[in-house]
C-alpha cells in the first residue's frame, strides 16, 4: 500500500505538535516519544503547562505507580475544575466568539458566543446548587445535542457533580437500567427532538423509565417559556424555574482527581460497564487528542455528527471549549432534509475540522456525493475520524472527494474507556487508513497473547504498556470486572480489545474488534480484511463479516451486505462476492453464505454492531442491545437463520 497524503513544511511548522515538542525543549517528534517512554511523570507535566490546564493548587507529582499499574494515582495534592480549563478560560479570552452553532433538521439556526454559554452554565448551576446537589452526585443527561447540553455540561463541572450521558435514542429500559447502577439523582431531559422529519418523544420515554425509580429526585426539562404540556411528576422542574433563582454558585476547587463523568459501555455479555473520568484526566487527554492528535486550534471549527450519549459528544464538546474553537452541531441525521446538509453547512460556516467515521463515509458516498461539487469545501483543513478501521475505497474517496487531496484524515482511535491509544499524526505522512502509531504517554503495542511484541504484517491485541491519564479510574462500583476486563487477559498489560498490525514502513492498521476476531481452519483473521474485498467490488455499500460456528472448520465466515444503487440482490452477485473473497484472501476465507439485507444493525455513532449480526445468526441470545438505533435491523436478520446454516 502506498503513501496517499503528505505534510508540507508549512503544516509541519504550525502544528501544535511542533510547538508542544518545543516547549519541551526537544530536537523532534522521535525524541518526544523516548521522553514519554522513559519519564512518564515529566511529560504528563509538560504536556499539562503547554495546554494551560490550571492546577488552583499545583500537585506534588503528576503520577505514582506505587499501587501498581492497574491503579495510578494521578495529580496527587492537585486542586482544580474541568469548568476552569475549558469554558471559564474561553469565555475570557474569546467571549464574543460563537462557542456552539447548532442547526435543527428545519434549517433554524442558532448561535451562542462564548461569554453567553458562560452565563448560561452560571446560571444552571446556581439551579442545581439551590436544589442541593453537589459534589459527587450523579446528574444524568438525557439530551441530543444542544447548547443547552453543553451549559448543563459545565454547569455540573462547575459544581462537582458528576455527568451521566444516555443515548438519546435509548428506550425506557435502558435508560432505567444505567439510571439504577449510577445511582443518578437528577436527570436533564428536553419534550422531544427531531430525526429525519419525525418527532421522537424524550420526556415521555424517561418518564416510563423513571416508573419505579426512587433516586432520581428531580427531573430539568428544557422546554419552551410557553410551554403548557403537563408534569408527569412533581419532580418535574422547567429549566426556566431552575435558572430563575437568584442564588450564585462559585466555582468549585476540587481534588484534581474528583470524578467529572459516568459513561456506561456496552460489553459483550453482562451490565453495561461504567467508565469514571476524572477533572484532570479529562481536561489534559482531551487536550491531548483534539488539539495535539486533531490539531485543533482557537478559533477554528469543528462539525462532527455524534450523539452526547457516547464518548464522541463528550470529545467533540470538551475538545473545543479547551482549544477555543467553535462546535458546529447538526441535529438530527446527516443527509436530511437533503443529501446536501453535512456540505452545506461546512461551506456556509467555513468548517476547519470535519469528523466522520468509515459507516457514515460510506453512506455518504452513497447517498451524497452527486451533491459534492455543488458546495465550497476549501476551508477544511482536517478530517478527524475514529471508531472503526477503514476500507481503502471508502478513505480513499473522504480524502480525494471530500478533503480535496490536501486535508488529512486524524484517524485516531482508543476508547470510552481510555480515551485516544493510536492516531495519525499531521507531521508524517498517510497510507489509506493508517495510524502512525500510539499517541505519546500510553505506550501502545500490538502484542501476542503472551505479551510480546507482534512481527511485520502480524496481527494481534492493541495494548497499552504504560499507564495514561485519560484511562478511567475503575469501573463504577464493579472492581473485579475492570481488572477481569482490561488488566488480567494479559497480565501487567491494559488489553483493548481491538486487533492492529503493522507494516514493514511503521504504519499501524486495525482490523476490527478482537472479539469480532474469526478463526477458520485454525487461521485468524480480522472482519476488515473480508469486508475491504467486498467493498472493493463497488457493488456493496456496506458489509459486516462475522462467523457462526462450524462443526468442521471451528467458524464459517458470513458476510452479511446492503447493495449499492442499483444493484439487485441476487444469488449471481453472492456467488460473485464469495469467489472474490477467496481470489483475495485465499480459499480457506471464502464465506459461506453472502446474504443481502436493507440495512446493517448500528449504533447511534454509526458503528456496524457485528456481535449482534453474530449472535443473530447463530441463534444466541443478543445481550445488551441499549445501544441499537435501529431494531428494525434484527427482523430482517433473523429470517436469514435458516439460510446461513446451510452448507454450499
Amino acid at each position: 500500500m502506498s503513501v496517499a497524503w503528505y505534510p508540507t513544511s508549512d503544516i509541519i511548522e504550525h502544528a501544535n505538535w511542533t510547538s508542544f515538542i518545543r516547549h519541551c525543549g526537544l530536537r523532534d517528534y522521535q525524541a518526544l516519544e523516548q521522553f514519554a517512554s522513559q519519564d512518564a511523570e515529566n511529560f504528563w507535566r509538560q504536556l499539562a503547562d503547554w495546554l494551560g490546564f490550571r492546577f488552583m493548587k499545583q500537585p506534588s507529582r503528576m503520577l505514582d505507580l506505587s499501587s501498581g499499574i492497574e491503579h495510578p494515582q494521578w495529580c496527587i495534592g492537585g486542586t482544580t475544575n474541568l469548568y476552569v480549563n475549558t469554558l471559564g478560560r474561553a469565555a475570557r479570552e474569546r467571549p464574543a466568539q460563537p462557542a456552539v452553532i447548532w442547526q435543527g433538521e428545519d434549517g433554524r439556526e442558532r448561535y451562542v458566543s462564548y461569554v453567553e454559554l458562560d452565563g448560561q452554565a452560571e446560571g444552571l448551576a446556581a439551579g442545581l446548587d439551590a436544589l442541593g446537589l453537589g459534589i459527587g452526585d450523579v446528574i444524568a443527561f438525557y439530551m441530543p445535542m444542544l447548547p443547552e447540553t453543553a451549559a448543563a455540561f459545565m454547569a455540573c463541572a462547575r459544581l462537582g457533580c458528576i455527568v451521566l450521558p444516555l443515548f438519546s435514542g435509548f428506550g425506557a429500559e435502558a435508560i432505567a437500567q444505567r439510571l439504577n447502577l449510577s445511582g443518578a439523582r437528577a436527570v436533564f431531559t428536553v419534550p422531544k427532538t427531531q430525526r429525519r422529519g419525525q418527532t421522537l418523544a424524550m420526556k415521555s420515554v424517561l418518564d416510563e423509565a423513571l416508573r419505579t425509580n426512587t433516586q432520581v429526585r428531580h427531573v430539568i426539562v428544557f422546554d419552551s417559556p410557553d410551554a403548557t404540556q403537563p408534569k408527569a411528576q412533581p419532580r418535574d422542574i422547567s429549566v426556566h424555574h431552575l435558572t430563575s433563582v437568584s442564588s450564585q454558585a462559585p466555582i468549585r476547587e476540587l481534588p484534581a482527581e474528583q470524578a467529572a463523568l459516568l459513561m456506561y459501555t456496552s460489553g459483550t455479555t453482562g451490565l453495561p460497564k461504567g467508565a469514571v473520568h476524572t477533572h484532570c484526566g479529562l481536561g489534559i487527554k482531551i487536550g491531548q487528542d483534539a488539539r495535539l492528535s486533531l490539531d485543533l486550534k482557537a478559533g477554528e471549527r469543528m462539525l462532527w455528527p455524534t450523539d452526547f450519549g457516547w464518548f464522541g459528544g463528550t470529545v467533540t464538546v470538551l475538545g473545543c471549549l479547551s482549544a477555543g474553537a467553535t462546535l458546529v452541531i447538526a441535529e438530527g441525521a446527516p443527509t436530511f432534509p437533503d443529501v446536501g446538509r453535512l456540505w452545506r453547512l461546512m461551506e456556509r460556516h467555513r468548517v476547519t475540522h470535519f469528523g466522520t467515521a468509515p459507516t457514515l463515509a460510506r453512506l455518504l458516498r452513497r447517498d451524497a456525493e452527486a451533491s459534492l461539487a455543488e458546495f465550497d469545501l476549501s476551508s477544511l483543513r482536517v478530517i478527524p475520524s475514529s471508531g472503526e478501521a477503514w476500507d481503502t475505497e471508502s478513505w480513499s474517496w473522504v480524502m480525494q472527494k471530500v478533503g480535496g487531496g490536501r486535508a488529512p484524515i486524524m484517524n485516531f482511535s482508543g476508547g470510552t474507556e481510555m480515551c485516544a491509544i493510536v492516531a495519525s499524526n499531521i507531521l508524517f505522512p498517510q497510507k489509506p487508513g493508517s495510524f502512525n502509531g500510539p499517541v505519546p504517554g500510553v505506550g501502545g503495542d500490538i502484542v501476542r497473547m503472551d505479551g510480546t511484541s507482534v512481527g511485520i504484517d502480524e496481527q494481534g491485541e492493541l495494548v497499552m504498556r504504560q499507564a495514561c491519564i485519560g484511562t478511567t479510574r475503575g469501573l463504577w462500583n464493579d472492581e473485579e470486572r475492570y481488572l477481569d476486563s482490561y488488566w488480567r487477559q494479559i497480565p501487567g498489560l491494559w488489553v483493548q480489545g481491538d486487533l492492529a498490525s503493522r507494516d514493514q514502513d511503521g504504519y499501524w492498521f486495525l482490523h476490527g474488534r478482537s472479539d469480532d476476531t474469526m478463526k477458520v481452519s485454525g487461521k485468524r483473521v480480522g472482519p476488515t480484511e473480508i469486508e475491504n474485498a467486498v467493498i472493493a467490488s463497488g457493488k456493496v455499500s456496506e458489509v459486516a463479516a462475522v462467523a457462526i460456528p462450524d462443526s468442521i472448520q471451528g467458524s464459517a465466515i458470513i458476510c452479511v451486505a446492503v447493495t449499492a444503487p442499483g444493484i439487485g440482490a441476487t444469488n449471481e452477485l453472492a456467488a460473485e462476492l464469495r469467489d472474490r473473497v477467496a481470489s483475495v484472501m485465499g480459499v480457506s476465507f471464502r464465506p459461506r453464505r453472502v446474504v443481502f439485507v436493507p440495512d446493517l444493525p448500528k449504533t447511534r455513532s454509526m458503528k456496524v454492531m457485528r456481535r449482534i449480526i453474530r449472535t443473530t445468526l447463530s441463534g444466541m441470545p443478543w445481550g445488551d442491545l441499549s445501544s441499537l438505533v435501529n431494531p428494525e435491523a434484527l427482523a430482517h436478520l433473523a429470517e436469514l437463520v435458516p439460510l446461513v446454516k446451510e452448507k454450499r
